[in-house]
């Protein structure tokens, strides 16, 4: 039995060698975003539970870091899930990869890597998000967003603003501006997650798009947080 149970151990440990091998940087990447997202909800004062389920897409990009050029300008690939539905009303929805640039994150927070989470709280915009590069603060109106029982103080001003940003740094999680950063569709990452060319925007428009496993983690955990969008957007006929 000792026997039996000394070969299924060794033989689970080569099946996920194997497995790790397999994937490429972009569905390590992937994976990550989730790990990431479940990390930060385990805060005990991190993103209110209110404004996650009044967003209708997140944005996690893990490990942004500071570039080599350039004071303070930052860089950073991850992952944009959007619930399904006209009106972002269903349940979360397959992800597509994004990529940040620009800015200065690392300047401000002042850590080598930081892991960022972006709300997407109206569909003002979205469409932008999802065809081309957009600049955060003029194509798109952003704010740090509140933690914890922070949020019914700062209610008018996340009611103001397209996206709401956090940062994830050295073990300290806050609202953080990103104000001046670029963000952009990164299709040739989705390509290497999906296996064949396809468009950030086909992805998350897509009723049927199934969810790859690398990112199951990442839409689980949406989906297990906040299952239904709670906005009067998503109510409205």
């Amino acid at each position: 039995m000792k026997r039996y149970l000394v070969g299924a151990m060794c033989l689970t440990l080569v099946a996920a060698a194997v497995y790790a091998k397999k994937l490429n940087n972009e569905q390590k990447r992937l994976e990550n975003c989730g790990v990431v997202m479940q990390e930060v909800l385990n805060i005990p004062d991190s993103i209110p539970k209110e404004l996650l389920e009044k967003a209708e897409c997140v944005i996690v990009i893990p490990s942004v870091r500071k570039l080599a050029f350039g004071v303070g300008a930052s860089y950073g690939r991850g992952a944009m899930v959007c619930r399904k539905g006209e009106k972002f009303n269903g349940s979360w929805g397959a992800p597509a990869m994004y990529a940040l640039e620009g800015g200065s994150v690392g300047f401000q927070i002042g850590g080598e890597a930081t892991d960022l989470i972006l709300l997407v709280m109206n569909d003002r915009g979205m469409e932008s998000i999802l065809s081309s590069k957009i600049k955060l603060g003029a194509d798109a109106s952003i704010a740090a967003g509140p933690k914890g029982r922070d949020a019914s103080a700062d209610t008018d001003a996340w009611m103001r603003a397209e996206i709401l940003s956090y940062s994830r740094s050295r073990g300290v999680f806050a609202g953080v501006s990103l104000e001046g950063s670029t963000l952009r569709p990164d299709d040739e990452a989705s390509e290497q997650v999906y296996g064949h060319a396809i468009k950030a925007k086909d992805i998350v428009r897509s009723e049927t798009m199934g969810v790859p496993e690398t990112g199951r983690h990442l839409v689980n955990t949406l989906q297990k947080n906040a299952p239904h969008n709670e906005s009067e957007r998503a109510s409205t006929p």
